[in-house]
């Protein structure tokens, strides 16, 4: 839970609201209906949609969205699982009241132990999270990136420091758009060496 909330945390407040819930959606797929967990991660794509479509002009679309993403919150107190849920509440009647004061200021940050996050602070798993979603979002093939993301977490499990995938990865979601080409670039390259070295050792151990 913690990672995946905090890898949506972070791409939301870095600006990517739509994509922010692609974080989240995984892993609340996978909670039963109705416990705590999945309400607030069902609460916080809600809140993170409406959002999304008030900076797009879509008024009544983020009005109901709004209300939604507080009625899966309402039952929380200020905090739950580290998250500001107080103040996404409150800021949810705020934009349903008037969703175009997100055209005036900037929406609320979503924090987690207090912790204004964002992808600088992301740890490799989180990254690896962060990364595979923002591929899709940014219109990149999100399969080399999300390959990239397993060998770098088997290498960290190994006692290995990720690699060249997780220099990349984070080359990739903090680095501006136009340096993104050459990173996905490299890291589909080191993505084919890894699986042609893989390759040739499979089966080399196997009884014949």
């Amino acid at each position: 839970m913690r990672a995946p909330l905090r890898a949506g945390i972070a791409v939301y407040n870095d600006g990517h609201y739509h994509a922010a819930h692609d974080a989240w959606e995984t892993h609340w797929l996978d909670l039963e209906t109705g416990t705590d967990d999945e309400r607030l991660l069902h609460g916080l794509i809600q809140f993170t949609a409406a959002v999304h479509h008030a900076h797009r002009g879509n008024w009544e679309g983020a009005v109901g969205l709004a209300e939604s993403g507080r009625e899966y919150l309402r039952e929380f107190g200020d905090v739950y699982r580290g998250c500001n849920v107080g103040d996404v509440r409150r800021y949810g009647r705020r934009l349903k009241a008037d969703p175009e004061v997100i055209e005036r200021r900037q929406p609320l940050s979503l924090t987690h132990e207090g912790e204004r996050l964002s992808l600088a602070d992301c740890t490799p798993e989180e990254t690896v999270i962060a990364a595979k979603v923002l591929a899709e979002e940014w219109g990149y093939d999100d399969a080399p990136i999300g390959t990239a993301g397993a060998y770098a977490l088997a290498d960290l499990d190994a006692g290995q420091d990720g690699g060249p995938f997780l220099a990349l990865l984070f080359d990739f979601v903090r680095e501006d758009a136009a340096d993104r080409p050459l990173i996905v670039q490299r890291l589909r390259a080191h993505v084919d060496r890894r699986d042609a070295r893989e390759s040739a050792v499979e089966g080399l151990f196997d009884e014949r």
